[in-house]
């Protein structure tokens, strides 16, 4: 088992205020981290479960991606 961690920032599209997300990606499948790096560096706006659902469709395996939405905490799991 291979355990992947990221941070990336997005922009709420309601507010516009930027968020920061912990993404934990669990696989058996080797991932090049340019790829995850390249992902997330290319999500500039979304809503967090949208991101989820378009992490998991590119790197599947166990994900689960966290974050704080004003003072909200979100978490979401794709497996």
């Amino acid at each position: 088992m291979n355990i992947y961690e990221s941070e990336f920032f997005c922009i709420c599209p309601n507010n516009n205020i930027r968020v920061k997300y912990q993404l934990e990606i669990k696989t058996n499948k080797t991932i090049p981290v340019e790829e995850i790096i390249h992902e997330v560096q290319n999500i500039n706006r979304g809503f967090h479960e949208k991101i989820a659902d378009q992490l998991f469709c590119r790197f599947g395996g166990e994900q689960k991606l966290s974050a704080d939405h004003h003072s909200v905490k979100i978490t979401t799991i794709r497996t």
